[in-house]
């Protein structure tokens, strides 16, 4: 990031970058700047930069003062209108601290103080009392995305209020300093541009980015006809599915909907990082996740889907893409495609900030499967990642199970047997044959006992109670498999107990350790 910010001071102020000083003070007139920036493409904005590029820094005393303004005065709606959430970030160049901030392209059109800006070149040009001015800048928003289509003859009270409510409490002990909390409702949908008012044909009313997040389903369906969630696993059944999940409901419990299915479904490894344990599984697929919900294109036909083949992951949905191809941490673009939606989604700490997402999600999934996703954005967005999470689900392979499992169980009944035959028998060419037969015997089992220690602990990549493990490979003997297999991968320290402190637990259930190659 910081070659990135370097890159951007040495080519200069232009239509998407902005310097300002800001030594002792947030400089008041960045505020038209970021207006501006939100009304046009997007920009940065750099703070403790003079306008040559001359980096001046900011006091140290100061920084956390500055940082503070910025964050609520974005987030006040007499400064900023309609009021967003914006992050800024410290960085040291050249031995000086500056303030960095990327402002995307709003879908709404802002104003700083009652007055509206419009960014071109390397300036900012106040065109709130050009007419022609503002009606193109309107006419371009409308176009540009399609979560703000007005529904005039929607009313207020129709939208489900527990969710609202539900999304300021959220917010509150996440977000406090937004301030929802003490909104009515009408006053947060208006200040989240769910409702707006079209100035170029006068409609106002709720907007399609309100219903997908507030209404109830026969509203959404009524709205958006053809939005599904399809959540499927088809590892065992590759003909239909093992199981399937459809959601047609509102964009914050199908998220978490979807992250129950997925918890169901996938595994959760046991993954250190330092001393804490971290659970990669819900770390990768809530970004994987959140992103489909505040990406997608409502107005596309194509469902939203999330497979769980044998040994690939997939995710996609409709898409209308701001860059087509791959898209990894050095090329992902701050460009949101339904900015309103991500506002509410950031503010309960469903998705982080636009661009870390990707990082992340490429930063563990290489722990979490051996392998990087691979991301593409096209017409169709789509995610993939390789895995080898069931290895072991096929008739013929639980069939090796009973076979082993057999061998073990009469080992002791063979040996009797043997033990007897050399009794009995007293040449010389038998007792050879008798020790050779022993000796095949103990080999086999050595080799029986590695390889099913081996399926167990693959088995137990999920969390499995003792009863699934036993069933998994045929045995009965409760005893005799704790001891002769399950005892030895604990003391190993290659299986673990979901309540250690109590061994004999009814709802006590093993998983396979995996640790950190780093540490």
């Amino acid at each position: 990031m910081i070659n990135q910010i370097k890159k951007l001071i040495a080519g200069g102020e232009n239509q998407k970058v902005e310097f300002k000083e800001a030594f002792f003070k947030f400089p008041k007139d960045a505020f038209e700047s970021i207006c501006a920036f939100l009304n046009a493409d997007g920009g940065s904005l750099l703070l403790g930069v003079k306008d040559d590029g001359t980096i001046s820094g900011i006091a140290e005393d100061c920084i956390e003062k500055i940082k503070s303004e910025f964050i609520t005065s974005v987030n006040n709606p007499s400064t900023i209108s309609p009021p967003l959430l914006l992050d800024i970030k410290e960085f040291v160049i050249n031995g000086k601290k500056i303030l960095y901030a990327e402002i995307p392209k709003s879908p709404n059109v802002h104003q700083y103080k009652r007055e509206t800006y419009k960014r071109v070149d390397k300036s900012d040009f106040n065109i709130t009392y050009k007419y022609e001015e503002i009606k193109r800048l309107y006419l371009s928003k409308e176009t540009s995305y399609s979560e703000n289509k007005i529904f005039p003859y929607f009313d207020i009270s129709q939208l489900r209020t527990d969710l609202i409510d539900r999304v300021k409490k959220l917010t509150a002990m996440n977000n406090p300093s937004i301030g929802w909390n003490n909104l009515s409702d009408e006053q947060f949908l208006k200040r989240n541009a769910l409702y707006q008012k079209d100035y170029s044909t006068g409609n106002e009313g709720i907007t399609l980015a309100g219903i997908l997040l507030f209404g109830t389903d026969e509203q959404i369906a009524s709205v958006a006809p053809a939005f599904k969630f399809e959540l499927v696993k088809r590892v065992e059944n590759t003909e239909r599915w093992d199981d399937r999940l459809t959601l047609r409901t509102n964009l914050i419990e199908c998220f978490d909907k979807a992250m129950k299915f997925i918890s169901n479904n996938l595994p959760d490894p046991f993954y250190t990082q330092g001393s804490q344990r971290m659970n990669l599984r819900d770390n990768i697929f809530r970004e994987v996740v959140a992103n489909m919900i505040v990406h997608k294109e409502y107005m596309g036909s194509e469902p939203t889907m999330f497979i769980i083949n044998k040994n690939e992951i997939i995710a996609k949905n409709s898409s209308t893409p701001y860059i087509r191809g791959f898209i990894t941490p050095q090329n992902v673009t701050n460009h949101p495609k339904n900015p309103n939606i991500i506002k509410i989604f950031r503010g309960i700490g469903y998705v982080e900030e636009l661009g870390s997402g990707i990082s992340k999600i490429y930063q563990l999934c290489k722990k979490y499967s051996g392998h990087n996703p691979e991301i593409k954005d096209d017409d169709i967005f789509e995610f993939k990642l390789q895995h080898d999470f069931f290895p072991l689900v096929y008739t013929t392979e639980k069939q090796l199970f009973s076979d082993l499992s057999n061998t073990n169980q009469v080992s002791e009944q063979a040996s009797e047997q043997v033990t007897a035959q050399v009794s009995e028998q007293v040449s010389e060419q038998a007792s050879e044959q008798v020790t050779a037969q022993v000796s095949e015997q103990a080999s086999e089992q050595a080799t029986n006992q590695v390889t099913l220690e081996k399926m167990i602990l693959e088995y137990c990549t999920l969390e499995r109670s003792y009863s699934d493990i036993l069933n998994q490979f045929g045995y009965k003997s409760k005893g005799y498999f704790r001891k002769k297999y399950l005892n030895p991968l604990i003391q190993a320290g290659k299986l673990n107990l979901t309540a250690p402190d109590s061994p004999r637990s009814p709802m006590q259930k093993y998983y396979t350790v995996v640790q950190d190659d780093e540490n």
